[in-house]
Order: C-alpha cells, then structure tokens, then sequence
C-alpha cells in the first residue's frame, strides 16, 4: 500500500496595507464588483477581478436566476471573460470579496467547486499559476496556485479518446 498526504498552505494578513500595490488593486476591484452583482434570493453578492499578465484587470460579477442552476459565479463571470476577450493573455491573479445587506463579510470567502474547477483549467491550460487572494474585513488570504484549493482535479489529462 502506498499513502499520499495533501496539504494546503496559505498567508494570511490583517491589512491590505501588508499586500503588494497591485493586490490591493485587484482586491479594491474585486469589492467593487459586488455592486455589479444581481443576488435577488440570496442577497450573497460576490465579486472578482482578474489581473492578466498584461497587467488588465478584468471584473466579474455572481448573477442569480430564478432558475437555480441557470445562475453563474462571479469567479467564472470574470475568468470567461477574460479568455474570451483577451485570448492568449493568461491570468496571473484573481481576487475575490463578497457583501451581504450588513456590507463585506467578516472572512474572506472561497470559490465554490465549481469556480475551483474552473481555476485549476485555466493554469493548466496556460501553463501558469493563478494567485487567488480571498478578501474580508477581518482579513485576506493568500493562496499561490489556485490548483493547491482543488488537489486531485479533472483535466483534460483524464480524458481518454479512447471510445468505451
């Protein structure tokens, strides 16, 4: 039998007067587009911004549908956003900061697993790390690779083309 250990490690700050100017850009950024979000049922409004190698910050936005599912993270709203409107530019960083009617969470908050997985393909498929930078009032956390928050992803390598 052979064991594996999984671990995740991350810097965690009191400030963002702690952080580099361009983190506290995307953070500002990322607060910001909460108030872009439509969150009529859950009143949950998350926002996130993406800094691209080119240094272009790209926002997104969490849009609920009365339709559950049919809803879609502010995570992905703003990484499809910038593949699709700068392809070939890789991501380097996303920030990302939630309200509710109280105003920016107490803790940061984490993508979803959905959202995960969306990060985990976009390093593999370019090739680099994504910073992710989790913002609340009490704090900011700081995860090198955004894959480190999904061990064991699905890419494409788990594909066969192979038919069964």
């Amino acid at each position: 039998m052979k064991s594996e250990n999984i671990s995740l490690t991350w810097s965690e700050y009191e400030s963002s007067d702690e952080l580099l100017p361009e983190d506290r850009e995307l953070i500002i950024a990322a607060r910001e587009a909460t108030e872009n979000s439509y969150a009529p049922y859950s009143g949950f409004h998350v926002g996130a911004a993406v800094r691209l190698e080119n240094g272009v910050i790209v926002r997104g936005a969490n849009i609920e549908n009365a339709a559950f599912p049919s809803g879609i993270c502010a995570e992905r709203t703003a990484l499809s956003n910038s593949a699709s409107n700068y392809p070939g530019i890789s991501p380097e960083a996303i920030a990302i900061a939630a309200r509710t009617s109280d105003g920016l969470t107490k803790e940061p908050i984490p993508p979803c697993g959905n959202c995960r997985q969306v990060i985990a393909e976009e390093e593999f498929r370019n090739g680099k790390n994504i910073k992710v930078i989790l913002s609340g009032n009490s704090k900011i956390i700081i995860i090198d690779k955004g894959s480190d928050l999904l061990p064991l992803q699905f890419n494409r390598n788990n594909l066969s083309s192979n038919p069964l």
